[in-house]
């Protein structure tokens, strides 16, 4: 069975990726990751700062 890591994304990024990486794990848009970041600011740009630095780099494919 394929295991699936929450990363950050290497090809759907704006800034880190992050949202990216939550919209690939979850299998949803990212525009809609997106606005949920922006809908809930304060608290959602402290967790934004977190899992940029915490969240490991997809790696790059061929």
């Amino acid at each position: 069975m394929y295991k699936r890591n929450l990363r950050r994304s290497y090809t759907d990024k704006s800034l880190q990726g992050v949202c990216g990486g939550i919209a690939e794990f979850f299998g949803i848009s990212s525009l809609a990751v997106r606005l949920i970041f922006v809908l809930t600011m304060p608290t959602s740009l402290l967790m934004y700062l977190i899992l940029a630095n915490t969240l490991d780099d997809t790696p790059p494919t061929l």
